[in-house]
């Protein structure tokens, strides 16, 4: 007698980011240039990528295409399974602002403001500002995320450049995000703030964060969870 048992359902997330066959040509003086060829990539909930290449290879441009300040000249962008190819400005706009958190190695903190301050600017939107008291929660909890709560109320001067960096991400995550797009966030600082800064963004993809390291430093880059190459506007 043959005897049969129900295989487990194994449950597949779907890609929070999909882009199929992105090319990007550079238009300006002289001849076109191609920045981008053909370029796949995919992002899953939770899931850390590392993209490395030398300075020209398009890295940057990658992220911008992914972080909707750009487009492509050819190829799909699906996001959340939904094609996002060709929407209007208007709508990229609040998805740029609601699906992603921005980290860039230059910390862009307002001297005036304190930390908290600088994370609570994320929270503006075309309706001004949300409720005090939210708002607020939400800030200490984006601050306390990152591990400087008790640095709420120090403006950036007597900050240390990880700390100033810390907040920097603090105001990424306020807006919970779907997705981190991390561009050189450790190229200012010394190897072992550097190394803390990179572990507070890895502890995003815990809560099943996407992240997007483009990266010099392969120490960092091996941390990640998949390491991409672009050489030539093309991954290795």
């Amino acid at each position: 007698m043959t005897q049969s048992f129900d295989q487990p359902t194994v449950q597949v997330q779907a890609p929070l980011l999909q882009l199929n066959g992105i090319t990007k040509i550079l238009k300006g003086q002289g001849e076109p240039r191609t920045i981008l060829s053909g370029v796949d990539f995919t992002v899953h909930p939770g899931q850390s990528v590392a993209i490395l290449g030398r300075s020209g290879s398009g890295k940057s441009t990658l992220l911008s295409l992914i972080g909707l300040f750009d487009r492509a000249d050819e190829g799909q962008y699906f996001l959340h399974g939904n094609d996002i190819t060709k929407l209007p400005e208007r709508r990229a706009a609040a998805l740029r602002s609601a699906e992603f958190g921005f980290v860039f190695q230059r910390f862009f903190l307002l001297k005036h403001l304190t930390a908290a301050q600088n994370v609570a600017m994320a929270l503006v939107n075309g309706q001004g500002w949300s409720a005090r008291r939210k708002r607020k929660q939400q800030v200490m909890e984006a601050l306390e995320q990152v591990g400087i709560a008790h640095l709420a109320k120090s403006k950036p001067t007597r900050l240390s450049g990880g700390e100033q960096q810390r907040v920097a991400i603090a105001r990424a995550l306020v807006r919970q995000p779907r997705i981190i797009l991390a561009d050189e966030p450790t190229g200012a600082l010394d190897t072992e703030t550097g190394n803390l800064v990179v572990e507070v963004l890895l502890n995003t993809t815990r809560q099943g964060c996407g992240l997007v390291l483009v990266t010099h430093d392969h120490d960092h880059a091996r941390k990640m969870g998949r390491v991409m190459e672009l050489r030539d506007g093309r991954f290795n």
